[in-house]
């Protein structure tokens, strides 16, 4: 177990993309500045994807172009294919996420392509890049890694196959998302241990979804076997619109919250963050399911309250 964590904030990116309103790129540029001065890691800052798919993130370079960068933060950019990829290029993205399925029916209704027929785009997608930013950072994130909604649990052996690939193609992280809330603790730690003992040269991140109430579970879960890099989204925000029932992302702040509490240095300042989560709602226009916004640290002391006479 380790004494210090890092987050990666995705709200801008997997928030945002499901979220039924456009947030004016001026306002999206000012969440990701208030976010980058509260101590994250890294800032999911947007997708090269098609606006025609993810029309609420069609702004992408206005968005990189707009920010400003904080030292120590890596801004990170989805790119899905070659064009995204150069895309991304132009605009100075500081690393790229790419994405896969471990499903085959998840990534035909997302990508319209099995896993192995994605890690041979990928595998052009890094060489192409590299040719040109030999220093670019890969991150590739293995959606439904502890389950499919359309066709139930993924077999280990074929998540371990998917990074084994994927090391061998020269990312330097891989992230396990459970893209629809279905992992458990116990599911976790045994996938991450395998992960971490296999593969210690690749940067392991883990992208939960809090769906059925289990996101803090999980992530405490992880940390347990040695993962220190976590995705998390403000307020809770995100979900995948190709996968059904797919709801929030773990929520940053109650992440955070729950390691402080530890004892574990994330890196965070926990009350700038709360009150950045505290500007969504108005953003937005609807209530995060976050709960440290709500209720308080739990730290917070109140008055004592007087005495019935």
């Amino acid at each position: 177990m380790n004494e210090r964590i890092y987050i990666n904030e995705v709200a801008p990116r997997d928030g945002l993309q499901i979220e039924p309103v456009f947030v004016p790129t001026t306002e999206k540029v000012a969440l990701i500045d208030a976010i980058s001065a509260t101590g994250v890691a890294a800032i999911e800052t947007t997708s090269f994807t098609s606006s025609k798919a993810i029309p609420s993130l069609a702004d992408a370079s206005d968005v990189l172009a707009g920010i400003h960068r904080h030292k120590g933060v890596r801004y990170v950019a989805l790119v899905p294919n070659q064009r995204g990829a150069e895309r991304a290029l132009e605009s100075g993205a500081d690393e790229y996420n790419l994405v896969l399925s471990a499903s085959d029916s998840h990534g035909l209704a997302n990508l319209r392509m099995t896993p192995w027929q994605s890690l041979e785009r990928l595998e052009g997608v890094i060489a192409h890049v590299r040719a040109r930013a030999p220093a670019t950072i890969f991150n590739a994130s293995i959606s439904t890694a502890f389950g499919c909604p359309f066709e139930g649990p993924v077999a280990e052996a074929k998540i371990l196959g998917i990074v084994e690939r994927l090391g061998g193609l020269g990312v330097d992280g891989i992230s396990l998302c459970d893209t629809t809330g279905m992992a458990n603790p116990s599911q976790v730690s045994n996938l991450c241990k395998h992960v971490l003992t296999h593969h210690s040269e690749l940067r392991l991140t883990l992208h939960l979804h809090n769906t059925r109430g289990m996101g803090l579970a999980n992530a405490l879960a992880g940390w347990q076997v040695g993962v220190v890099h976590f995705d998390a989204a403000l307020g809770g925000l995100g979900g995948c619109p190709f996968a059904p029932g797919a709801s929030g992302n773990v929520c940053t702040e109650d992440l955070v919250h729950m390691f402080e509490e530890m004892g574990v240095d994330t890196g965070v300042d926990l009350e700038a963050l709360i009150k950045v989560a505290q500007t969504l709602p108005t953003l937005l226009g609807h209530e995060m399911p976050g709960q440290v916004v709500k209720a308080g640290r739990a730290n917070r002391r109140y008055p004592t309250p007087k005495s019935a006479v």
